[in-house]
């Protein structure tokens, strides 16, 4: 499937399981997303999307939003949106 870079991991939050992530594009409730990286390799639909700890249904480029990750990912992961 084909992938659009939509931001990078800024920080990950081992206490609730959540990344943080800096957005170059548009990241929606619902989003298939790939994260990729040295050591890290994720594809999850995101199901939870937050700035400033506030709940949104979508994060725009300039903005940094937390979604719910499954496993540990690192700082520089990036992240891609999988366009259907």
């Amino acid at each position: 499937m084909p992938e659009e870079e939509i931001g990078k991991v800024d920080d990950y939050f081992a206490h609730v399981g959540a990344a943080g992530i800096q957005l170059t594009g548009t990241l929606k409730l619902g989003d298939a997303v790939h994260i990729l990286g040295h050591s890290t390799d994720l594809e999850i639909k995101v199901d939870s999307l937050q700035i400033n700890n506030v709940p949104v249904t979508e994060g725009k480029a300039g903005q940094a939003v937390g979604i719910k990750v499954p496993g540990r990912v690192h700082r520089g992961d990036r992240v891609y949106k999988v366009v259907a």
